[in-house]
């Protein structure tokens, strides 16, 4: 083997080694793992065409160069969302989620529904900030230089994201028991027609939104309240879920539900829990583009 190919391997190892971190940054951004993945070999390709003896930092080079394709992503994106049909949700992924308990908090907190639901609100570039300084540990000075912005230009964005995650409160755990009892709640809801378990779990300014993206049958506003959610639940979901399988997932890095007819996940059931325990919302993803590619993936 010569020593140009064996230094083209380990180039390529390198990558593939910082591929989960590069996947994390982009879903993160775009809230779609398919675009991200398309993202991340965007980076791919124009790293290979690069001279890569001028990289001095060849991991900060590639993390920028992710944030830019991603941020010209998110452009074209968010014009075409202005025209989605319903509720729009994150991508569900199922995470593989590391055996170490303090990662596996940290993974679910930076990666949970209401995280990524919260990043919507933010700027494109406020988003790309706040995920490049305090999810991946770039200094304001690499900050900048990715954003193309001054460095107490950087430190502006970061601090305001900041603001809104705070005050937002989604970077919160909430313990695998408590999603359980309300998956286990939910299901007996929909399966038996018994809603007292599911009933009191939810808070009572709870949230119902389906994301059926125009393709699939889905009720275009949220179902608020405890009452009226404990309705749709008896309903209609009743009436078409109680026969279906179900299977539990982790989803998000938390616990949640794929529901399958004939082999084929239909729909991917996850919920946030407000800091006292109880479900703000239950979010259900319906559109079969966000539901194709529902395998175990490798993220940071």
């Amino acid at each position: 083997m010569s020593p140009n190919t064996e230094l083209a391997q380990a180039e390529v190892l390198f990558f593939e080694d910082l591929r989960p971190r590069l996947n994390g940054l982009a879903y993160r951004i775009l809230g779609s793992f398919s675009d991200a993945e398309d993202a991340v070999q965007d980076t791919f390709l124009k790293w290979a065409s690069t001279d890569r003896l001028e990289i001095e930092n060849t991991a900060g080079w590639l993390i920028s160069v992710c944030t830019r394709r991603c941020l010209d992503v998110r452009r074209t994106g968010d014009r075409a969302r202005m025209d989605y049909v319903g509720a729009w949700l994150p991508e569900p992924i199922q995470v593989a989620v590391p055996p170490e308990a303090e990662t596996r908090v940290e993974l679910a907190s930076s990666l949970s529904m209401a995280f990524m639901m919260m990043l919507e609100r933010l700027t494109p570039k406020e988003r790309a900030a706040y995920l490049l300084h305090d999810i991946f540990d770039l200094s304001y000075d690499e900050i900048a230089e990715t954003l193309d912005i001054s460095e107490p230009g950087g430190r502006k964005l970061v601090s305001r994201a900041r603001a809104s995650v705070s005050k937002s409160k989604t970077r919160h755990a909430t313990p695998e028991p408590r999603q359980e009892e309300f998956l286990t709640a939910f299901q007996s809801a929909v399966e038996t027609g018994e809603l007292g378990p599911l009933a009191r779990m939810l808070a009572q300014d709870a949230r119902l939104s389906t994301d059926g993206g125009g393709k699939v049958a889905a009720i275009r506003d949220p179902i608020v309240g405890c009452d009226a959610i404990c309705d749709f639940v008896s309903r209609n979901l009743r009436r078409y879920w109680a026969e279906l399988d179900w299977t539990r997932a982790d989803l998000n890095g938390s616990r949640g539900i794929l529901i399958q007819a004939d082999g084929q996940t239909s729909s991917a059931v996850s919920a946030t829990f407000d800091e006292a325990g109880f479900v703000q919302e239950i979010l259900i993803v319906r559109n079969p583009e966000k539901l194709h590619s529902l395998n175990p993936v490798q993220i940071h």
